[in-house]
C-alpha cells in the first residue's frame, strides 16, 4: 500500500516492520509494486499452495481471494491486533499506530 511506504518512518518509531502478503504470484506482486512506483518493504507471495498463509490467519474467502487484513504481531510471535476489511476498503492507519503505541 502506498500509504505504508509513505509512513515507514512512523512504523520505525514503533520498531515495527511492515510486510505485505498477497495471494497473487510474485510476478503479479512485482508488477503491482512497480505500478505504485516501488515499495521498499517486503512484499511476499502466498501463491502456492494458494492462500495457505491467508487460510491459516482466517482471511481466505471460500471464493479463493483474501480479505484485506492487518495483523500486528509482537516480537514473541503473538498476534496482538487484527483488523479485517473487504478488498475495496482502506484500513485506518491512525488506528494501527494507536495499537502499535500500546505495545511500546
Amino acid at each position: 500500500m502506498p500509504s505504508y511506504q509513505a509512513n515507514l518512518a512512523r512504523f520505525d518509531e514503533h520498531d515495527a516492520q511492515v510486510v505485505g502478503i498477497s495471494i497473487d504470484s510474485r510476478h503479479a506482486n512485482a508488477a503491482w509494486a512497480e505500478k505504485l512506483g516501488g515499495i521498499s518493504y517486503p512484499l511476499l507471495s502466498d501463491f502456492y499452495p494458494h492462500g495457505a498463509v491467508a487460510q491459516a490467519y482466517g482471511v481466505l474467502k471460500p471464493e479463493g481471494y483474501a480479505e484485506r487484513a492487518i495483523f500486528i504481531i509482537d516480537k514473541s510471535g503473538t498476534v496482538r491486533y487484527i483488523d479485517v476489511h473487504d478488498g475495496g476498503e482502506q484500513p485506518d492507519e491512525e488506528q494501527i499506530f494507536e495499537e502499535l503505541a500500546k505495545l511500546g
